[in-house]
């Protein structure tokens, strides 16, 4: 049976789409969505709805047990900076070398990259994880005013192209040899990429919790699950 469920602090984000949320299985692997920054409820509202038990993650005690990790859009700096503050940025990075899956959207997908440039192809500093061999271009969809949905074909995801939000997007400029590419996008500049995959990472572009789609997240649900019964003993 599904039932509606409304999670807390919902209506300081008015506008935001309610997921329908089902009662996790016994084998719901436990995802946690970093809340620092950005769109960490409309996450949880769509981990929830693809299978998930689904947590905000501030500490880096809170990373023990999870099966995956959610890096939410918002500002790129100012998550990176906030991490570094609150000492995650080695502990997610440990995490990550012991098999954790993560799925970096938007700005999530430049904290994951090996290096970061400005919209102008300048190099940007701000701290990284480093943890993916992709190099990703800030803003590189334009500003606030040219935000817009657009249907994006991913590869291994049924069902046909997902409709997404960009917003302030990056795109990934350029990926390493161990990068699966999964997704590009026609621009002004060239065909661009805008979902890759190495190993359990996970990166997009956009913003696939805003437009009522899970298949994206139930991909990463799917991988979470599948990674935590790899670790457990036979």
């Amino acid at each position: 049976m599904h039932t509606v469920e409304r999670v807390p602090g919902e209506e300081l984000a008015p506008g935001t789409v309610t997921a329908e949320r089902r009662e996790p299985g016994p084998d719901a692997p436990l995802i946690g969505v970093l809340a620092l920054q950005g769109d960490v409820l409309e996450h949880l509202r769509m981990l929830a709805e693809a299978g998930a038990r689904a947590v905000p993650v501030k500490r880096a005690a809170e990373l023990a047990g999870l099966d995956g990790l959610v890096i939410p859009g918002g500002e790129s700096t100012t998550i990176g900076r906030l991490a570094d503050l609150y000492g995650l940025l080695d502990p997610i990075r440990a995490r990550i070398g012991d098999g954790l899956p993560v799925f970096g959207t938007c700005a999530g997908a430049i904290l994951l990259a090996s290096s970061a440039l400005s919209a102008d192809g300048t190099p940007s500093a701000q701290p990284l994880l480093g943890v993916m061999d992709t190099v990703v271009r800030r803003n590189a969809f334009g500003r606030q005013v040219d935000s817009a949905e657009l249907d994006v074909g991913v590869e291994g995801l049924e069902g046909g192209p997902v409709r997404v939000a960009f917003i302030r997007a990056p795109w990934i400029e350029s990926a390493g040899p161990g990068v699966e590419v999964l997704a590009t996008v026609a621009t002004p500049a060239g065909d661009k990429i805008v979902v890759a995959r190495q190993g359990r990472l996970l990166a997009s572009a956009f913003h696939p919790e805003l437009t009522g789609d899970a298949r994206l997240h139930r991909l990463f649900v799917d991988l979470a699950r599948r990674s935590r019964q790899d670790r457990e003993p036979n």
